[in-house]
């Protein structure tokens, strides 16, 4: 029998397991239809001819549904509820996945991003309903965990998307160099950039069925509502929310956050593609293997031997000094990858690729711990607060078509990644300060 969860109650006992093993299927799914796109960029970037600019509107479409949807989506499930807003979250998917099909066989790059603007808002309501809903199934004090393992599935996901895109569609990638193609007539270059597109469209069709699947699954779940506490001026609750400074900016924290984040999963493969490496596409599976690391070190010592602000912290150091020595570490050098993870010459990637994938330490538990720092002591005002969270992840869709910009205009794609010493800054200050106002005056200021 199902139980309503209040969002000042926990969910405590053996019943939480049934829940987060279903809240973690679909944090599975938002990982790896999100991480696919450090694959799909390359992969368009080859089919459709596109500049590195044009390339990086892929993941600005795609998060920019966050921003666009996000208020739209907490307005829905106030009348759905978490878990009806999942099964149709889950359909809009579908429908964004079924036009992949059309774009594919057209190789109209337009309709492509048509494609991922629908799935971004499918993903819109799944994480409007799914990260508040995990926060409230538990204490706060151990919410950074319950989403680490959350993390834990998205970037899982986000290891095995890239490999399997690059396994079952670009296998034969070494042949389909710039140089090569430059060298075809065009009618045979046109024939092999539209076989090349179709390859997309039995995936997708694959990911259409088995989004439609587990809509069902859902739909027919034992998963507990939480039963959101209503203001009798509901008008009233988008800007009372902002009446609380720990959520706003956790928002902005969240917007540089999902910025840099993005930066590392999905420009590496352009980046190591410049640098000579030859399976480029399957560089974002590195990045998500250093976050699943750091995830699984949360879950043991959060909140044991460290608490969420003090990880939070270190996240936001370490984020820093990593995007610094990518600036500064010669780009020729391989020293790690050939000698300190014994690998053969013919396979090795540059050290400053691997620092980018290394910033997967530095991300990984900068999400898990803004939520619950955010959202703590906002009662009634929990949904609408998570959409302007939900909003912040816009940052993906902005930061990392400014640094295609500034990689073009500069032609030096690593002193390009400078624009993430500002965003680290900023997490910084949420983790020493930010997280704990209560009010946008002290007394004393007014």
């Amino acid at each position: 029998m199902e139980r309503a969860l209040r969002n000042n109650d926990t969910y405590i006992g053996k019943t939480n397991f049934m829940p987060m093993i279903i809240i973690g299927g679909l944090f599975f799914i938002f990982g790896f239809v999100t991480w696919i796109n450090g694959a799909l960029i390359p992969f368009l970037q080859t089919a459709c001819e596109l500049s590195h600019l044009e390339a990086y509107l892929v993941t600005m479409t795609f998060y920019i549904a966050y921003t666009i949807t996000a208020l739209p989506a907490a307005s829905v499930l106030k009348k759905t509820g978490y878990k009806n807003g999942m099964v149709l979250g889950l359909f809009i998917m579908v429908v964004g996945s079924l036009l992949f099909i059309p774009a594919a066989n057209e190789r109209f790059f337009p309709l492509f991003l048509f494609a991922l603007f629908v799935m971004g808002t499918g993903l819109t309501l799944l994480q409007t309903a799914a990260n508040p809903y995990i926060v409230l199934l538990g204490p706060q004090e151990s919410a950074a965990v319950r989403i680490s393992i959350m993390g834990l599935m998205n970037k899982g996901a986000g290891i095995v998307a890239p490999i399997l895109f690059t396994s079952l569609l670009f296998s034969d990638i070494a042949m389909y160099t710039d140089i090569r193609l430059n060298a075809l007539d065009t009618a045979q270059r046109l024939v092999e950039l539209t076989e090349l597109s179709q390859r997309l469209i039995q995936p997708y069709l694959a990911m259409a069925v088995i989004l439609l699947v587990l809509s069902a699954v859902i739909y027919k779940s034992p998963l507990p509502e939480i039963e959101q506490e209503t203001d009798n001026n509901e008008d009233s609750n988008t800007l009372a929310i902002l009446a609380f400074p720990q959520l706003v900016l956790g928002a902005v924290t969240l917007f540089f956050y999902v910025g840099v984040e993005v930066i590392a999963g999905d420009t590496i493969g352009l980046f190591g593609k410049a640098l000579g490496v030859v399976n480029y596409t399957q560089l974002t599976s590195h990045t998500m293997a250093f976050m699943v690391i750091t995830y699984l070190i949360g879950m043991v010592c959060i909140p044991r031997f460290i608490s969420q602000e003090k990880a939070l912290t270190i996240s936001a150091l370490l984020g820093l000094f990593l995007s610094v020595l990518i600036m500064l570490y010669p780009s020729e050098s391989s020293y790690i990858w050939t000698y300190l993870l014994f690998w053969t010459s013919e396979t090795k990637i540059p050290d400053v690729v691997i620092f980018v994938a290394m910033l997967g330490f530095a991300n990984a538990l900068v999400w898990p711990t803004i939520w619950p720092m955010a959202l703590n002591g906002l009662g009634k005002h929990v949904s609408t607060g998570s959409a302007l969270l939900i909003m912040g992840i816009s940052g993906g869709a902005i930061l990392p078509f400014v640094y295609g910009i500034i990689s073009d205009l500069s032609g030096d794609v690593q002193m390009s990644y400078m624009i993430m010493i500002p965003c680290y800054l900023f997490i910084l200050f949420y983790a020493l300060k930010g997280h704990k106002m209560i009010a946008w005056q002290s007394k004393a200021d007014k």
